[in-house]
C-alpha cells in the first residue's frame, strides 16, 4: 500500500514538480493549493507525512501544521517556504515541524528528507532494555521503557550528539553541525528551541545548560 503524502503548495510549477517526483518515487500525493483544502483533506484521509508551504491562500501552512499537531500527531510535517527568517523557523519548530526546507530547493534532496523522516516514523518494534533510554539510529527514534519518545529528526540528532559525548559541553555551533551539517545559515539560537522541545519529551532531566558555553548530557541522580 502506497504511503500517502499531503502537499500544500499554491505555486503551480513547484507543486507540479514536487508532486511528480513524489509520485515517481511511489507515494500517493494529495496536492492542495489552499489552507482550507489542506484541512479538508486531513479530515478525509490519513497521511504519513505533509509537505506544507507557509504562504498560501486561507489558513497559512503554520496554521495547518498546528492543526496537524493537535489532531493528527502521528503525521510528520516538513515546512516548505521562501521565508528564511529566524522567527518563522522558530515558530515552525515550536509547533513540532520535523524539518524546514527553504526555497529554492532541490526536489531530490526534499525526497531524501522525506524518506529519512518516514523511515523514522514507520520503525518497527525494537529490542531494547526497558529500563534505559535506547536510540535506534535506523529509524531516527529514541525509546524509554519500551515507548517511543516521538522525536522529530532534529531532536533525535541533537540527542544522539549529546549521548555520543557524555559529560562534554557541546556548543550551539557544534550541535548545529550535528543536525544540519552545512545546510543552515540562521541564528544558533535555533538550538535552544530544539533543546526546549527535547526536554519536554525526555523522561529524565539529563540535558544540562552550561551558561555561555552550550549544553551537555549529565546523568546525575
Amino acid at each position: 500500500m502506497k504511503e500517502r503524502i499531503l502537499l500544500l503548495e499554491d505555486e503551480a510549477v513547484i507543486g507540479e514538480v514536487v508532486e511528480e517526483y513524489l509520485t515517481i518515487a511511489g507515494y500517493e500525493v494529495i496536492h492542495t493549493k489552499t489552507g482550507d483544502e489542506a484541512l479538508e483533506a486531513l479530515d478525509k484521509e490519513s497521511f504519513a507525512l505533509a509537505v506544507l508551504d507557509i504562504m498560501v491562500p486561507g489558513p497559512s501552512g503554520i496554521e495547518v501544521l498546528e492543526y496537524i499537531g493537535k489532531n493528527y500527531p502521528s503525521t510528520a510535517v516538513i515546512m516548505l517556504s521562501a521565508l528564511e527568517d529566524e522567527a518563522t523557523q522558530l515558530k515552525a519548530f515550536n509547533a513540532q515541524a520535523d524539518d524546514y526546507v527553504a526555497k529554492p530547493f532541490s526536489p531530490i534532496l526534499l525526497l531524501k528528507r522525506i524518506e529519512t523522516i518516514l523511515r523514522r516514523v514507520k520503525s518497527s518494534a525494537v529490542e531494547k532494555n526497558d529500563e534505559k533510554l535506547y536510540l535506534h539510529p535506523e529509524s531516527y527514534q529514541a525509546y524509554y521503557q519500551g515507548k517511543s519518545l516521538n522525536l522529530t529528526l532534529s531532536e533525535f540528532l541533537l540527542l544522539q550528539a549529546l549521548l555520543e559525548h557524555p559529560g562534554w559541553v557541546l556548543s550551539r555551533e557544534a550541535l548545529i553541525e550535528a543536525i544540519y551539517q552545512d545546510d543552515y545559515y540562521g541564528s544558533d539560537r535555533i538550538i535552544d528551541t530544539h533543546v526546549k522541545n527535547l526536554r519536554k519529551k525526555l523522561p529524565l532531566p539529563y540535558v544540562k545548560t552550561v551558561i555561555g558555553a552550550g549544553y551537555r548530557w549529565e546523568e546525575t541522580e
